[in-house]
């Protein structure tokens, strides 16, 4: 399926009946915030004829890394994907200094995971989630024809800022079955092979024998039209066409999230993705070309020279759901049974982490992981610190947390709470058991056989 510029552009000037398409609201006005201050707020304000209160996102400087030529960056990538062939000269990565989302302010967070919950639904229907008024217009895509790779995009009524939301995993409906194939071929460690008992759930037949898995044939079935990211790609660059001007962010939920830090790396856009399994793996199986890490004007504690990602992706996810964490593996784990394979747990960017297991007593569970959770009990949870006193910085000492002083963190004001601090994670290995390389005969050209 291709979502053409033209699909898009109709999805916006073509009025929907409701199911659909949300409605234009017209009555709404993105004031772009002053890029001079250390953080700063994008304040949306709504001018009907009433005066309802201004209702605020904050957005903050973010330093992203783009390729000089995106021509160029798709060519080394298939290049490499293809043929296994580095690109004849370097990529070039430009800095960009853009407004990113405020991923240390709460509300900012939850109206996020708010828009990534709405990609699962449309509006009226009984599991869409209210929204700031300020983006009540949206479009959806891949919702008439598709069986797949579906969701909904934002948009300030001045065209400045636009989020696009992408869908996670359902698990029964239309998208089911290429869901899971997603599922199954981004975030396993080999074609989703589990043990001997799962050779016909597997995606691919790249596994040979004593845990080893054929590199050239994982990247081989990468290539193909029914993987999301692709599909993907073809979608940012028509929105990157029809607003060239605009900051675009990046969100979803699960499989709906690393398709939005996979397509965020690719362009060089920010992405908040909400208990998103470990797309670290996928990101080296696609070939995409990843800029190099930036020098940081901070040492380490021991003087060494710290790098840090140039990735503008923050993981937001909590202790009590294991698909993130990936821990719900093995063949008698919840998500083996139901034919998922979510081995991988390291992700690309920072990672924002909810301590739920201590801070709520929560158990380890994969029911936690629907975004309904997070929302309700997790972001928009009251009077919880979710920060620690040993994760306390020298920013935001003295925060007022629900009517008394909490020393350190950062946060929402008048005792909205605080954030964990958005960390690099680091060590991180995946499928460490697993051994890769080329342990498959390359197919016999027919020109070589004897006559």
């Amino acid at each position: 399926m291709r979502l053409s510029l033209l699909t898009l552009i109709l999805a916006l000037v073509t009025p929907h009946v409701l199911g659909a398409s949300l409605a234009f609201n017209a009555h709404h006005e993105l004031r772009l915030p002053d890029t001079n201050h250390d953080r700063q707020q994008a304040s949306f304000q709504s001018t009907p004829l009433s005066s309802p209160p201004t209702l605020t996102l904050k957005s903050r400087p973010t330093n992203v890394y783009r390729p000089r030529s995106l021509d160029l960056l798709h060519h080394a990538r298939l290049q490499s994907l293809h043929h296994s062939e580095s690109p004849s000269e370097p990529l070039q990565w430009d800095p960009h200094h853009i407004e990113g989302p405020d991923v240390q302010d709460r509300h900012t967070l939850t109206q996020l995971a708010r828009m990534s919950g709405n990609a699962y639904a449309l509006p009226g229907q009984k599991n869409w989630y209210e929204v700031d008024t300020a983006w009540n217009t949206s479009f959806p895509f891949g919702w008439e024809e598709s069986d797949g790779f579906r969701g909904h995009v934002f948009l300030s009524s001045d065209n400045s800022t636009v989020v696009l939301s992408i869908k996670g995993t359902t698990l029964n409906g239309p998208t089911s079955k290429k869901d899971k194939f997603n599922d199954n071929l981004l975030f396993s460690c080999c074609c989703a092979f589990v043990d001997f008992s799962w050779v016909f759930r597997t995606v691919c037949s790249c596994y040979t024998s004593h845990w080893r898995c054929d590199s050239t044939c994982l990247s081989t079935a990468l290539i193909q039209d029914s993987l999301f990211y692709s599909i993907g790609v073809t979608l940012v660059n028509d929105l990157r066409n029809i607003y060239p001007h605009a900051n675009i962010w990046l969100v979803g939920h699960s499989l709906g999230g690393a398709l939005a830090s996979l397509l965020g790396a690719t362009y060089g856009l920010p992405a908040v993705a909400f208990e998103s399994p470990g797309e670290r793996v996928a990101a080296g199986r696609l070939h995409l070309p990843i800029p190099p890490l930036v020098v940081s004007n901070v040492s380490s504690e021991d003087g060494r020279q710290r790098y840090i990602s140039p990735i503008a992706t923050t993981h937001v996810y909590h202790t009590a759901d294991p698909i993130p964490q990936g821990t719900c593996t093995g063949f008698g784990s919840p998500c083996a049974q139901a034919g998922y394979a979510l081995e991988t747990r390291c992700h690309l960017g920072k990672s924002i982490v909810f301590d739920t297991v201590s801070k709520l007593g929560w158990k380890v569970d994969v029911r936690k992981h629907v975004i309904r959770s997070v929302i309700t009990e997790v972001l928009e949870a009251e009077g919880i610190d979710w920060v620690g006193e040993d994760d306390d910085g020298e920013e935001g000492k003295n925060e007022v947390w629900g009517g008394k002083k909490k020393k350190g963190g950062k946060g929402g004001e008048g005792g909205e709470g605080r954030v964990p601090e958005a960390k690099e994670e680091v060590d991180c290995v995946d499928c460490f058991k697993w051994e890769f390389g080329d342990f498959k005969e390359p197919p016999e050209d027919p020109g070589d056989e004897d006559d």
